[in-house]
């Protein structure tokens, strides 16, 4: 009886604990924000301070990129590095070419600390379709 007390007491113990951090992984993740293109291009053009953050390597990023963006590659050892350079405290907008090295950066800034991440739905190339301005 003590055992089986014990097993029922382990097993509920457990479930608990895997819906706990099950939660825990929903907020982190939800505290990274999928913008538009167009939202994106609204907050260049109306904000004087902005943190935008194109994670592609630097051949991309001499191609095209947005108004206001600094290269910092999310492959490059020495990422990690270089956004320690950005301010924590102000909200920071990332993109690539479509949507998955930025959202790998997005995750490392909020476990950085980050308070703000916005990751571009589609990345630059959702950013042409949409016949937004780039710079060169």
């Amino acid at each position: 009886m003590r055992k089986l007390l014990l097993i029922s007491f382990c097993t509920l113990f457990f479930a608990f604990q895997a819906c706990k951090d099950a939660d825990n992984k929903v907020a982190t993740t939800s505290e990274i924000e999928l913008i538009s293109p167009q939202q994106v291009f609204d907050a260049i053009y109306n904000q004087d301070s902005l943190q935008i953050v194109d994670v592609r390597t630097p051949e991309e990023y001499v191609v095209s990129h947005l108004k206001g963006a600094q290269n910092i590659c999310v492959t490059s050892d020495d990422f990690n590095e270089k956004v320690k350079k950005l301010d924590k405290n102000k909200p920071v907008y990332l993109y690539c070419k479509s949507g998955g090295r930025s959202s790998r950066a997005a995750k490392k800034l909020k476990e950085m600390g980050f308070t703000k991440v916005y990751d571009m739905d589609g990345g630059i190339t959702s950013w042409e379709e949409n016949n937004l301005e780039t710079e060169k």
